[in-house]
This record gives C-alpha cells, sequence and structure tokens, in this order.
C-alpha cells in the first residue's frame, strides 16, 4: 500500500463532499483530501439541463442500484439512481431548489435535543451559500456560490393546472421557501444561465482546483475505513483503504475522516468497517467494532404517484419531442437562447397542499410535468399528457440498506419498505383524490383531460392504495440511514454534531457523517439543498473543533 497523509480526508464528491472539501480547504494550513468514486463530471449531459434523461439509467454517472421487491408496490422492484460522479445526485437530479417547511427542523432540534437544528439556526445555513436572482433579504442570501434561478420556459398545460389548484383552494406561492410552502407555483431551480449549477461547480472549480493543500482523487473507491482501537480503548478512525482500480491505496487523515458518501453510501462504508447492527456484520465475517443497530436502519423515502392524464389543444413534450423537426427545434432554440425544453428541469411547476382538511401543514408536494413516461429513464409516451406526480411528504413507513456481503464492489439491498403503514396508504389514496378534484376544475376542462393512469375505475381507499403501489416510484429522496439523534436513542447513529457514535455511550473519535443520511425525519420537499445546509453547519463545526484541538494541543 502507499501511504499518503492528510488533515482532513472527505468521502464523496457530490452535494455534500463538494462543500466540506471546499470549506476545509479554505484553511492553507490543512491538507485535504477529496475522494470520488466516479469520474469528473465532463460528460455533457451533465450540464444541459434536460440532460437527466440521459444520465439516470447510465453507468457513466449512476450507481444503477435497484431496491428489493416491495410488497408496498405490488413485489416490485424500483431503479433507485444515486449519483456516481464528481457533484454527485446534484449532477442527475431535477435541480429543484427545496429548503423544506420550518417545522422539519424544529422536529430535528426536538429529537436531538440540539436548538442549533431549529429552523431560525439552520436558515443562516442555508443562505451563507445561496445566490439568489432577486438578490439577499431577511430569508435569501446573494454572493454564494450556490446559485439559485428562475425557469426560463412556461407552457400552457402547467399555467392552466395552475389556475385549477387554485379554484380547488391552493394559494398562488412565488416562493416555496420561506418556513411554509404551501401554495402552487414554478420551482426555483438550480441552473445559471441555462445550464444546470451542480455542486462541483459551485464548490470545487475553480476555487478547490486552484489551492496547493487540496487533492482530488477520481474513479476512486472506498473499500473501508480504518478503524483502531486506542490504548484507552476507545475508537478512532484514522484513514481509509481506497480502491483506485489498479491497487489498494491506504490515506491517513491526522485530524477527521468526513464520510459524504450518502444515504446509501455511507451505511454501506461503515458496515463495511465493522459500524453497524452486530448481527449483520458477523453474518458476513466482518469484524464488530461498534454495534450500532441504527446504521442503515430509518431509510425514508418520498414515494411519487404519477397520475397521467391525455389532454387535447396544448402542446406538451412528448409531442414536441416525436420528430427530428421537433428535437432540431428544441435544440436550436438551446443553443440560441438557452431556453425551452432542454433547460427545463423535469418538474416546473409545484404544488404544496393536505391530504385532509383538518391538517396543520401541507403534507402533500406535487411536480407537475408536460410530459409522461412510464419512469424516468424510459421513452415519452406517443400521445400528448400532462403528469401530476404526488407524493406524502412525510412518510411513516421505514426502509434499511444492507449490506450483501463483506465485497465493497457488491451493491447494498435497498429495501425502502414503501407503503407499509396504514397512515400511508391512506395518504396515498386521498392524494390521489386530491389530484382529481384539481384537474376536475374549470380551468382545465379546455383540454379535455382524461385519467390514464391509474384509471377513474378505481374509487375506493383499497383499490386506489393498491393502484399507488403499481403506479408510484422513486422520487430520488433516500434519507436517514446514519440519523442524528439524542444519547437516549438506541437507533441514532450520529451525534447532534454528526459526529459517529461507538455503541458504548461515546465516540468514534475524528469520524462524522455528513449527508443526507444524517437526517432523522425527511424534509418536506426535494433533499438536495437540505443537504447542502448540514454540510455547511458541519464544516464550522469541524473547524471550530480543530481550532480548539490546536489551542490545546499549544497549551
Amino acid at each position: 500500500m502507499t501511504d499518503t497523509t492528510f488533515d482532513y480526508i472527505v468521502i464523496g464528491g457530490g452535494t455534500a463532499g463538494a462543500l466540506m472539501a471546499n470549506r476545509l480547504s479554505a484553511d492553507k494550513d490543512k491538507r485535504v483530501l477529496l475522494i470520488e468514486a466516479g469520474r469528473k463530471d465532463d460528460y455533457h449531459w451533465i450540464h444541459i439541463p434536460v440532460g437527466y434523461l440521459y444520465c439516470i439509467g447510465n453507468p457513466r454517472t449512476d450507481w444503477l442500484y435497484n431496491t428489493e421487491p416491495d410488497a408496498g408496490l405490488n413485489g416490485r422492484s424500483l431503479r433507485y439512481p444515486r449519483g456516481k460522479t464528481l457533484g454527485g445526485c446534484s449532477s442527475i437530479n431535477g435541480m429543484i431548489y427545496m429548503r423544506g417547511q420550518s417545522r422539519d427542523y424544529e422536529q430535528w432540534a426536538r429529537l436531538t435535543g440540539d436548538d442549533a437544528w431549529r429552523w431560525n439556526e439552520v436558515l443562516p445555513a442555508f443562505k451563507q451559500h445561496e445566490d439568489h436572482y432577486l438578490g439577499a433579504d431577511e430569508l435569501h442570501g446573494a454572493g454564494g456560490e450556490w446559485r439559485v434561478e428562475k425557469q426560463r420556459l412556461r407552457w400552457d398545460i402547467l399555467d392552466a393546472f395552475a389556475q385549477a389548484a387554485q379554484q380547488a383552494g391552493v394559494p398562488h406561492s412565488s416562493d416555496f421557501n420561506r418556513g411554509n410552502n404551501e401554495g402552487v407555483g414554478y420551482f426555483q431551480v438550480n441552473q445559471k444561465d441555462g445550464w444546470r449549477w451542480n455542486s462541483a461547480k459551485a464548490f470545487l472549480r475553480p476555487t478547490c482546483y486552484g489551492r496547493p493543500n487540496f487533492e482530488m482523487w477520481t474513479s476512486a473507491q472506498v473499500c473501508k475505513l480504518d478503524i483502531e482501537r486506542q490504548e484507552d480503548g476507545s475508537l478512532r478512525c484514522t484513514g481509509a483503504q481506497v480502491w483506485d482500480g489498479h491497487q489498494m491505496v491506504h490515506a491517513r487523515a491526522t485530524r477527521e475522516v468526513l464520510l459524504c458518501a450518502g444515504s446509501i453510501g455511507s451505511p454501506q462504508i461503515l458496515q463495511l468497517s465493522g459500524v453497524g447492527p452486530g448481527e449483520l456484520l458477523r453474518a458476513h465475517g466482518i469484524e464488530v467494532q461498534a454495534d450500532l443497530p441504527g446504521v442503515g436502519a430509518n431509510l425514508q423515502d418520498h414515494l411519487q404517484i404519477r397520475a397521467v392524464f391525455k389532454i387535447e389543444g396544448a402542446p406538451t413534450l412528448n409531442v414536441l419531442a416525436s420528430s427530428l423537426f421537433g428535437k432540431a427545434r428544441i435544440g436550436l432554440e438551446y443553443a440560441w437562447k438557452r431556453s425551452g425544453p432542454m433547460s427545463m428541469a423535469p418538474s416546473q411547476l409545484g404544488a404544496f397542499t393536505k391530504s385532509s382538511p383538518e391538517l396543520e401543514w401541507p403534507n402533500l408536494q406535487y411536480h407537475v410535468q408536460p410530459l409522461s413516461l412510464d419512469a424516468f429513464g424510459e421513452p415519452l409516451h406517443s400521445f400528448p399528457a400532462f403528469t401530476a406526480s404526488v407524493c406524502n411528504l412525510n412518510p411513516t413507513s421505514r426502509g434499511t440498506v444492507r449490506i450483501r456481503s463483506p465485497r465493497f464492489a457488491d451493491a447494498p439491498a435497498i429495501a425502502p419498505n414503501y407503503l407499509s403503514t396504514d397512515e400511508d396508504r391512506k395518504v396515498a389514496a386521498d392524494s390521489l383524490r386530491v389530484t382529481r378534484n384539481i384537474v376536475a376544475q374549470p380551468a382545465l376542462a379546455p383540454f379535455k383531460p382524461t385519467e390514464w393512469k391509474p384509471g377513474v375505475q378505481y374509487q375506493s381507499d383499497e383499490e386506489l392504495a393498491r393502484l399507488a403501489g403499481d403506479i408510484a416510484t422513486t422520487i430520488f429522496h433516500p434519507v436517514g440511514t446514519t440519523k442524528m439523534g439524542a444519547d437516549h436513542d438506541p437507533m441514532a447513529v450520529l451525534d447532534s454534531r454528526l459526529r459517529v457514535r461507538d455503541g458504548q455511550g461515546g465516540r468514534i473519535a475524528g469520524l462524522r457523517v455528513v449527508d443526507a443520511g444524517a437526517m432523522p425525519t425527511i424534509t418536506s420537499g426535494n433533499t438536495n439543498s437540505p443537504t447542502l445546509m448540514i454540510a455547511e453547519k458541519a464544516a464550522a463545526w469541524v473547524r471550530h473543533d480543530s481550532a480548539t484541538t490546536m489551542v490545546h494541543e499549544a497549551g
């Protein structure tokens, strides 16, 4: 093995990892290594917004995971995209800028016992890296690395859906990121001048690339962490073993290892390193360093129920992209103006509302699209249609991520356990009724919408929940698999400052998990920007702890 030593090692060059590498390498006296299993983000489809169609399901940019057959989905297995390139999921996702609701963070504060996660405390971290197109105000930042813009196109059918939603009682919203996201309006997106704005552009290029204390390894997969028993019996993470495609390389961290491999990758790496459910690890012949049953548990995701409506009298992407002429026209508009369908996020129009009127907060999110297909990565349908995709923002179902073997190259078993609770099945049925109510409003009548999926013949709770299982799919928001929590929570993997527990009431020194897996509960909306916020707070804590340690050492 080659021995290479750094102050900090950041594992994963995705959403959180890119920000962590930027913030930690800002201290020129600290050597920082960023390790990314995928390649650089130099694939052209990453940067063209509609390129998600070519990145999802592509081994160049996607881990190509699949879920286990799921009883809640009537035995179906889903494709489970995760970004495998610099920028991670921010290189292949829907580009929607969404923070969630203030109540999400108040709940995190209660669950962790740490007021640092309250809405008013996380808001400055969101604003710190934000560059909002309208400039700074009390809730938005400007001048940061994370560009937020309005979308560069509109569709008649989406405008009509927005009007119909308002007729159904959903208020208009021009900004979903002010604490309560109830309303209907166009999403704001992470784009810049019509190009996707991923975390690699925002936080690595050119800033980190020009720093002599920063080093990056791509196409390099972490096999396991080095966790050593100290003389006093405590555990310390001292580095990682990395396969670079040719040999095993040992990277050593003198201060901290920051595991930013995502809600699937981070629990897999921890389990391979002997940190996880003891019974699982022993079954695979792995020495148990820390028996933590919560590693790989608590998986939460937003399950989108994709109701498709055929229409008449309005253009949709299905029709525009169905001919060579249409495709050429779309390409020319993007080349000349950086606008049109090639600049679009997969979902342009959003809505947040309640599945039942007695609820205090919105519990449903819509992603409305001027297109239809069986699943992302599949061909568009041949008929004009729109999709009203609705998800339960706060699912009560919980799943798992568990290694299949002690081999790092083997994908873990991902079992989301969708619709496994009565509450989630009830919300699924009610959400389809809410969709039907919106589509039945006068604003959409000129387009003669006809429900193609799931079909109006299905009406009862039981029928609708079963049909939801037939047509629903992931909206790509897995979180919670290394959750933070209070000391008395036996399933908490991390403390409130994201430090990994040792299963004996202490911590594994020098190790934090900084990604969406840290969320104790899923945020009420898209999860990419909350992950950046988590990383922003973590970077500040790491730097503070390092400065405190240096003072003690000097003393």
